[in-house]
């Protein structure tokens, strides 16, 4: 959804003129795919992380227009939300002391924009859910600037036919209802980005796939949201029911969300493009004037447009890329899971066991995934956003155990075994890995800190949960930006 879209209106030609051209790209994708025309020479890996933009009394600011004309870098760009904001990280390889490379440039870039964000009243802040944000902020008046943000907005509604019911049950239990999409905007992610060639990509998309669950067992950074204790990462059905196009009549038929697990393994990287198109109308039916399959029999390289647009309009949480750098396309498997924060170092831990972890498993001789059924990944998803790094789940040969015996037992040793294959130099290795290690043994994550911190707040301190909510909002910044890894934190 980073393109820019500028028509507002869409006719029934405009929807079949869509449907024609993106099937038409995607059959000039399945002949470069063929032909091989691809990137593969020096896989790049990339990160973007959403960030959460709060006043002075930890209260939501809605102020990034204000807070990017301050920051004035082009790698800082708008989101959803008007208390939102994404900093694009520059991509780089792995190879030597790249993630150092990675920690330090995202360190300085962060902290380079909250000293331009407090000019104009606002502050950073990475975590999944602002645990301050109320129902009447996520109000239509809440949208970002950019008409995309509205035109999106509207075309769901339209699909819809109907308000969006959100009914999670957790902790607590939270019913609410919404006449736009800025629910969503409460959402905030990391994504890592993995270049792969498209030989390698179904190996790599399957094993994203089969760890997701515990990545977010691990990562859980979400667990309040309207005043609400809910799941330890709350942001997985939260954004699984705000983008939801389907009123309850269609659901009950089994069509598919737009936000999506997935429903097999692949052979291919087609076959999810294939399955964009042939499962999920066009929500915003934009055509592109370029001619792929005249660009690619000239010899050039065609953008593929509409099949990209249609792409970021389906949220599968390990999404397909298709991109164009310096007149060369690559593909590239984005990780979408995790919430963003609650440190750099975090971060960049969490991708350092990700980028080892799925090498790994992509080049091990027997595929993880044909001893796995998809489900049992699934349903592991699910149990680890629930319960987060308490969760039980399914692995081959093991059963069901807890989730961090088995990043203990099994998980670590083959994410060092992936990242010494990237070339990452042996003490970055250790120093990142040995973070992992440290949030399993102590049981502590950024979703089970905050919800220490609230029931110490509350029982300790007697504060009401309002009160108590801007006091966990306000430690958490302090701790944020002493880049000490969340097994560190104290509790207040």
């Amino acid at each position: 959804m980073g393109e820019d879209v500028g028509a507002r209106t869409f006719s029934r030609e405009d929807r079949a003129r869509y449907r024609g051209k993106v099937r038409r790209c995607l059959d000039v994708f399945a002949e470069m795919l063929r032909e091989s025309h691809f990137d593969v020479d020096r896989p790049m890996t990339g990160l973007e992380i959403e960030l959460n933009l709060v006043d002075d009394e930890s209260m939501p600011a809605m102020r990034n227009a204000d807070v990017l004309a301050a920051v004035a870098d082009p790698n800082f760009q708008t989101e959803l939300g008007q208390f939102n904001v994404e900093i694009n990280v520059a991509p780089r390889q792995l190879a030597g002391t790249g993630t150092a490379e990675f920690e330090q440039q995202v360190r300085a870039s962060l902290n380079a924009a909250e000293r331009q964000a407090r000019t104009v009243g606002a502050h950073l802040v990475m975590i999944g859910i602002l645990p301050t944000l109320r129902p009447d902020q996520l109000t239509a008046a809440a949208l970002s600037a950019n008409p995309r943000y509205e035109l999106l907005n509207e075309q769901i509604f339209a699909a819809r036919g109907e308000d969006l019911r959100i009914a999670i049950n957790g902790v607590e239990r939270l019913t609410i209802a919404a006449d736009t999409i800025t629910p969503e905007a409460a959402c905030t992610s990391t994504q890592f980005h993995l270049q792969v060639s498209p030989a390698q990509f179904a190996d790599y998309w399957n094993a994203a796939q089969a760890i997701a669950g515990v990545q977010v067992a691990l990562g859980a950074n979400s667990p309040l949201f309207f005043g609400r204790e809910l799941w330890r990462e709350t942001r997985v059905p939260l954004f699984e029911q705000a983008t939801d196009t389907r009123p309850e009549e269609i659901k009950a038929q089994g069509v598919r969300p737009r936000v999506w697990f997935g429903e097999r393994w692949v052979t291919t990287v087609f076959d999810l493009f294939e399955e964009n198109v042939r499962y999920f109308p066009a929500l915003l039916p934009v055509c592109d004037p370029e001619d792929p399959a005249e660009t690619l029999a000239a010899g050039g390289v065609p953008t593929l447009a509409e099949l990209r647009l249609h792409n970021g309009t389906i949220y599968r949480w390990n999404r397909p890329v298709y991109d164009v750098l310096k007149g060369r396309p690559h593909l590239r498997v984005e990780n979408r899971v995790l919430p963003a924060g609650p440190t750099v170092v975090d971060t960049i831990a969490n991708g350092a066991f990700y980028f080892g972890l799925v090498r790994a498993l992509a080049e091990s001789d027997r595929p993880l995934w044909s001893q796995m059924s998809f489900s049992a990944a699934e349903e592991n998803f699910t149990a680890c956003a629930r319960y987060g790094i308490d969760a039980q789940v399914f692995w081959p040969g093991l059963g069901y155990l807890p989730v961090g015996e088995l990043v203990l037992r099994r998980l670590l040793p083959l994410a060092e075994h992936g990242l010494d294959r990237w070339g990452v130099a042996p003490d970055e290795r250790d120093r990142l890995l040995g973070i992992i290690e440290q949030r399993c043994l102590t049981g502590r994550n950024g979703a089970s800190w905050q919800v220490e911190t609230l029931h110490r707040l509350e029982s300790a301190d007697r504060l009401d949960r309002p009160t108590a909510l801007r006091e966990v909002v306000r430690h958490y910044v302090e701790l944020m930006h002493s880049n000490r890894p969340v097994h560190e934190w104290p509790l207040p």
